[in-house]
């Protein structure tokens, strides 16, 4: 694959499907049940949040210049459950995709072949955006599993609802073929 800006757009607008699917889970659910941990051993949503806002802080944060995991993040800590409300939850949501944005939108097709380093070991840009690019969708699965549990009947589905499969990939073979990034039907759904 020739890298180039559709690789950068492309990026892009995943991470943006994927805070999106997060913060429509947020929408579906109360103040209380954003901190509600199902046992012991398992995150609250706003943990997974505070978890997310800290790798992203450090691995975002002087991209190109210094190592992804900062000495100044306290990755332990993340896993605490002590966000106040859904004010701070939203503050350090934003505050990590404002981070991951403002990075990615520096970054040139010169960028993507440079090496950066995440605990000393090397990866090449792509590979680091990559490498991202698995570890939040994984996280904010676990986000939407857990707004699925909490709201039961109530949720109301972020993708193709259970039983309209048939319909919607009628609706999509009635078009001719063309090329779009999948997520731009959600994304503009959005806005």
């Amino acid at each position: 694959m020739e890298l180039n800006n559709d690789y950068l757009e492309s990026v892009k607008k995943q991470f943006e499907y994927y805070k999106m699917l997060g913060e429509k889970t947020f929408s579906q659910l109360s103040d209380e049940q954003l901190f509600i941990q199902l046992n012991e051993e398992s995150n609250s949503i706003a943990t997974i949040v505070k978890h997310l806002w800290g790798n992203m802080l450090s691995r975002w944060t002087d991209f190109l210049t210094s190592d992804g995991e900062k000495e100044w993040r306290r990755r332990d800590a993340e896993f605490d459950n002590d966000i106040a409300d859904r004010n701070e939850l939203l503050e350090k949501w934003n505050a990590g995709w404002d981070c991951l944005f403002d990075a990615l939108n520096s970054l040139t097709v010169n960028d993507l072949t440079k090496e950066i380093f995440i605990r000393n070991q090397g990866h090449s840009v792509c590979e680091a955006i990559n490498r991202q690019l698995a570890h939040y969708p994984y996280h904010i699965g676990q986000i939407v599993f857990i707004g699925k549990l909490i709201c039961n009947d109530k949720w109301t589905s972020l993708s193709i609802p259970k039983g309209n499969s048939k319909e919607y990939n009628a609706e999509k073979f009635s078009k001719p073929k063309h090329k779009q990034h999948f997520t731009d039907e959600y994304i503009n759904k959005k806005n």
